[in-house]
């Protein structure tokens, strides 16, 4: 096992284990906010249409 047991595994080890606790942290300050239900993240957006100012390719004449 000394593959294990050098410094640069040991070193990318903490860094991880570092990681992984700071984003399990960063995660827990968002979790009472919750994801939203599926019915209210399946709602319609009303959103107006085209106007007649907005054309992408105006008609032959």
């Amino acid at each position: 096992m000394r593959f294990l047991s050098s410094d640069l595994v040991r070193q990318f080890g903490i860094g991880f284990a570092l990681g992984a606790v700071l984003v399990v942290g960063a995660r827990a300050q968002d979790a009472g906010e919750g994801i939203a239900s599926p019915a209210q993240a399946a709602e319609r957006i009303a959103a107006s249409g085209p106007t007649a100012d907005f054309v992408i390719a105006p008609e032959a004449r």
